[in-house]
């Protein structure tokens, strides 16, 4: 598979943006006291690095 110029500038913005929402997820978990909700901000990190590493994939 061959991106063009543009895929591939809007596959990094993908990959920024769930580095970001990762980062952010991780930092809220590790704040949180309340079990659920750390477990909620925990849940979302894992899916935010997983979405990220098949972006990556598709490099």
């Amino acid at each position: 598979m061959t991106l063009n110029e543009l895929e591939l500038q809007n596959l990094r913005h993908l990959i920024g943006s769930h580095e970001t929402a990762y980062q952010k997820m991780s930092t809220y978990a590790q704040q949180a006291t309340d079990p659920q909700i750390k477990q909620y901000f925990q849940k979302s990190a894992q899916e935010a690095q997983n979405t990220k590493q098949q972006l990556l994939s598709l490099l």
